[in-house]
Order: structure tokens, then C-alpha cells, then sequence
């Protein structure tokens, strides 16, 4: 048989546990297991050598959650689990605190260690392509879901919601100008320079021009503009939403019978398909200037010289550009709505939804504008 052991508590007698000769090893509990008490009861109290097969607290005087956590920690929160059913001495009150203390350490409690197997890889692999997919299909349904609201309010003017489109495009686009002509401003001169030493080396700096023209009215204008749209804009839908739904206010509108859709994602949809061409275009002329600047300073390119060699770049190169802020604007609203509408109950789901939103709109943006440059390459565009 094993020795008895001691769980001490303060201020009453130490409580005890003792073996039964007959069966099994049994746990009873004495005296105050509260707050009050918290740090007699962790300096008197005993780890057990045995895990007991039985609880008797019918010596308990008073349990709160500290000396219920203090309890956990001693047997685990598993082997307390299975005690409490068969428990005597318990009053449902105490028996359900019990209860719901050790399933909520259960799940803190940190997994075994495991060995690593070949077919972990595999599985890992497995399990991202399928969180992959899912993501895609709840992507899909959710843009159905977007275009039938909007194709529904095509015919019916009086729904629109003219007030929230305008303030989004406020937020989304006027109030973006600043930072999107600043950054493609510092890049154009960036681009200037790299592509003056390089060809400096051949003779060859006046095409630094071409060099820079070509490169923002092609690709870096708008897929700057996008990618400052993706960690700016993106993010704040994703926060506003996931807000929204933290608070209960969309469960709110669906009880009035409004549409969150309607009401929280086209306006934004909306915005961002008209402003986000509009600073494509902004950060165009923005990286031409700060091109142009390192041509006047540095490279002996004069202003008119400079304009000269940009308007005889074919205009297609500029449309070409152009025509991929409307599928960046729309990609990115829906994917900052979409995890805005799968944030749970609690702040750090905000976080999370938000950080996957933007890394979400950083990756298709770049996706996108990769694929768009080897059509138009292999078009001959």
C-alpha cells in the first residue's frame, strides 16, 4: 500500500489524504481553499506521489477558482477530471467549478513531446493545402455572395449608400495620396540611380529615362500603390469588421433585417474600385518625378529633354498598368472584408484576422501582377 499523502491548507488542519486499504488511494480535502489563503495553501500543500482513485470533500469548508487552479496543479488537470464525478462531499456549486477549472487548464496544458516521423512533412504539406483551399472556396462563395448583393442594387438607386461610399473613398483614397506620390516619388529616384550606374558603364544614361518610364507606367506604379493598399486600407476593414462583430453590432443589423453586405462591404468595394486607379495613377507622375529629379541633378538630363523621351513611350504600356487597379481593388476589399467576417470573440482574433489579411493582399497582389506580366509578355504587349 502507498504511504498517505498530505494537502495541507490554511487556516483549518491540514487537509489530508489517505490510502484505503481496501481500494485505492483516497484524496480528502479540509479547511479554506480560497484566495485568502492562496499562499499557505502553496507552501503547505504537497504534490502526491500516487495519483488518488478518489476525492472526498466533505471536510471542505470553502473553494473558490485560486484554490480550485491550486488543486489542478497538484493532481492535474486530467486526473481531477475523472475525480470529480464520483466525488463526495461536493455541492453541485463546487463540483461545477471544479469542473470547468480543469477542462480549462486541460487545454493549456502543453502536449507531449513527439518524435519527428517522415510522414510529418506530409502531413503538414497536407493540412496547408487544404487550409489553402478552404480559404479559396470561402473566397468564392463570399465574392458570389458580394456580386449578387451588388447586382441587386444595380436597379434600386434609393438603397445606395452614398454616405458610407463617399466617407470610404475619403479614408481609402484622398487620405492615401500623401504616403502612395511619397513612396513612388523615393523609388522613381531609387530606380533613376540603380539604372544610371548600370548603364553609365555602357554609354547608355539616357535610357535611365525609358528605364524608369517604362517600369512605372507598366508594373511599380500600381503594384506599389496596391501593396500600400493592402497593409493601409486592407487592414482597416479587417479591424473595423472584426470589430463590428466583437460588439455584436452585425449580429445587430441582421436583427433589424439589415444585409452586412450591403451595408459594410460594397461601399468598400466600391471605393477601392474607384480609387484605387486614381493612385495608380498619382504614383505614376510620382515615380516619373522622382526620376526625372535624379535625371536633372545627377545625370545632365535637361526637364524638357526628359519629358521629351517619356511621351514617345507608347501609351499601351500605361493602359496596360492601368488595367490592373480595378482586379487589385476588388481582391483587395473582398479579402479585408472576408477576414474582417472571421474574427471570433476576442481581441487577439482581431489581430490575427488582421495580420492574415494583409499578408493574404500582399501575396495575390504580387500573384496577379506576376501572371498579368507573362500574359502581356507572351501577347507581345
Amino acid at each position: 500500500m502507498t504511504s498517505p499523502l498530505l494537502l495541507q491548507s490554511a487556516p483549518q488542519s491540514p487537509s489530508t489524504a489517505s490510502t484505503d486499504e481496501a481500494v485505492w488511494p483516497k484524496l480528502c480535502l479540509l479547511g479554506d481553499w480560497t484566495l485568502v489563503n492562496y499562499q499557505e495553501l502553496c507552501r503547505r500543500a504537497q504534490k502526491p506521489s500516487e495519483t488518488p482513485r478518489s476525492l472526498d470533500a466533505s471536510g471542505l469548508l470553502n473553494l473558490d477558482t485560486a484554490g480550485a487552479t491550486l488543486l489542478v496543479k497538484l493532481l492535474g488537470a486530467e486526473a481531477l477530471a475523472t475525480l470529480i464525478p464520483d466525488a463526495t462531499g461536493l455541492t453541485d456549486e463546487r463540483r461545477a467549478l471544479l469542473q470547468a477549472v480543469a477542462d480549462s487548464m486541460l487545454d493549456r496544458e502543453p502536449a507531449p513531446p513527439s518524435t519527428y516521423r517522415w510522414g510529418d512533412g506530409l502531413e503538414r504539406l497536407g493540412l496547408w493545402v487544404h487550409s489553402g483551399w478552404s480559404q479559396f472556396t470561402q473566397f468564392l462563395g463570399f465574392t458570389g455572395l458580394t456580386l449578387v448583393t451588388l447586382i441587386g442594387l444595380l436597379p434600386r438607386p434609393w438603397r445606395w449608400r452614398w454616405t458610407a461610399l463617399v466617407a470610404q473613398m475619403q479614408q481609402a483614397g484622398l487620405n492615401a495620396v500623401p504616403i502612395v506620390a511619397l513612396l513612388n516619388f523615393l523609388v522613381g529616384a531609387v530606380v533613376a540611380f540603380l539604372g544610371a550606374t548600370v548603364l553609365t558603364q555602357f554609354g547608355a544614361t539616357i535610357y535611365t529615362v525609358d528605364l524608369v518610364a517604362y517600369a512605372f507606367m507598366r508594373e511599380l506604379g500600381v503594384l506599389l500603390a496596391a501593396i500600400l493598399l493592402a497593409g493601409r486600407t486592407a487592414s482597416a476593414f479587417t479591424a473595423q469588421i472584426g470589430s463590428m462583430k466583437v460588439n455584436e453590432e452585425l449580429d445587430a443589423l441582421k436583427v433589424q433585417g439589415l444585409s452586412p453586405i450591403e451595408l459594410l462591404v460594397v461601399p468598400r468595394l466600391l471605393a477601392l474600385l474607384i480609387t484605387l486607379p486614381l493612385l495608380t495613377f498619382v504614383a505614376i507622375l510620382s515615380g516619373i518625378a522622382g526620376g526625372a529629379m535624379v535625371a536633372v541633378l545627377s545625370l545632365d538630363i535637361s526637364l524638357a529633354r526628359f519629358m521629351g523621351i517619356v511621351q514617345q513611350v507608347p501609351l499601351i504600356h500605361f493602359w496596360l498598368g492601368l488595367s490592373k487597379a480595378p482586379v487589385f481593388a476588388v481582391l483587395i476589399a473582398l479579402i479585408g472584408c472576408l477576414e474582417g467576417f472571421k474574427v471570433g470573440g476576442s481581441a487577439e482574433s482581431v489581430g490575427e484576422r488582421t495580420t492574415s489579411s494583409v499578408v493574404q493582399c500582399i501575396f495575390v497582389v504580387i500573384l496577379i501582377d506576376a501572371v498579368a506580366a507573362l500574359f502581356f509578355m507572351e501577347m507581345g504587349w
